[in-house]
């Protein structure tokens, strides 16, 4: 992979990457799904490590949201402009939000 900063990936970034990378295009996962996957108790850890994600796009972070469904943070940020980044990369992939809540929870990626 290659890296946007200088400081290390540790042990725990790479797994939750790894399993991000597994996300299936037109889908979508929870933070707390995710770090059920990669054993962890702690939702908040895994969204900390996708905040520091220097793989993107090729660790597609945009594709992990809340578990009320909504979109969540992106780049290190929880509204303006990043966040509608992600929101247009998730339409790209035909992932639509309705009242900041995700319409169709047959996208909803469970590994």
């Amino acid at each position: 992979m290659i890296q946007k900063r200088k400081k290390p990936v540790t042990d725990f970034q790479e797994k939750v990457y790894a399993a991000v990378k597994r996300i299936p295009q037109g889908k979508v996962t929870t933070y707390k799904l995710l770090a059920k996957e990669i054993r962890c108790k702690s939702s908040q850890a895994v969204g900390q490590a996708l905040k520091r994600n220097p793989f993107a796009p090729m660790v597609p972070c945009h594709r992990v949201i809340r578990s009320d469904l909504s979109i969540g943070g992106f780049a290190g940020q929880t509204h303006g402009a990043e966040i509608t980044r992600k929101q247009i990369l998730l339409e790209q992939e035909g992932i639509l939000f309705d009242n900041e809540k995700l319409c169709d929870v047959d996208q909803i990626y469970y590994y």
